[in-house]
């Protein structure tokens, strides 16, 4: 059934979730969006603010940066997803603890309108209309055409008056300057 998304030759607009909080947080980020980008069937198109968030679920670990991407894919959800958690993998993710601490999470939050319900794959994500650290950064770059724009834009404003979830923008980043080679 995967196989079908996109047609050949189209493109199609994801959105992933990127988190860290283990080692340079902040460079891994920078890593996997450089990653990402690199990849012939996909291009970063908006990179919301980098967030510091209290953790959640399993609360005894340091403090999250997240942040969200939109990109232009020509992969299907399957195969993004695939792509994705090699990425992860390449980037240390170990997972031992549900809800644990990470080097780099990525999730695929939503391409394009596409619902889909599937062992290895839930699309849009089944958890993200409840985790601020996902809605807020979600909100700096979901386009206003996206059928969830609306959902998405008033969570995100209602978990930012709650101040629920300890979410703080952490930095604004101009990714394409910031993810020039990292000089030490």
């Amino acid at each position: 059934m995967d196989e079908q998304f996109p047609l050949d030759g189209e493109w199609s607009v994801a959105y992933i979730a990127l988190g860290s909080n283990m080692g340079n947080r902040e460079q891994l980020l920078l890593t996997a969006i450089g990653l990402i980008d690199a990849h012939p069937k996909m291009e970063v198109n908006k990179v919301s603010g980098m967030y510091e968030t209290d953790p959640v679920g399993y609360t005894d670990q340091p403090p999250f940066l997240n942040m969200t991407l939109a990109i232009r894919t020509s992969l299907s959800p399957l195969l993004l997803l695939r792509q994705l958690l090699d990425f992860e993998q390449d980037l240390g993710r170990v997972r031992q603890i549900r809800w644990g601490p990470r080097t780099i999470d990525l999730d695929l939050l939503l391409y394009d309108n596409v619902r889909m319900d599937l062992e290895e794959l839930t699309l849009p994500h089944p958890r993200m209309m409840e985790r601020s650290f996902v809605l807020v950064p979600l909100h700096d770059v979901i386009e206003e055409s996206h059928q969830l724009y609306a959902e998405v834009n008033a969570a995100s404003s209602a978990a930012l008056l709650d101040g629920k979830e300890g979410i703080t923008l952490w930095k604004i980043i101009n990714w394409r300057s910031a993810s020039e080679p990292f000089e030490n």
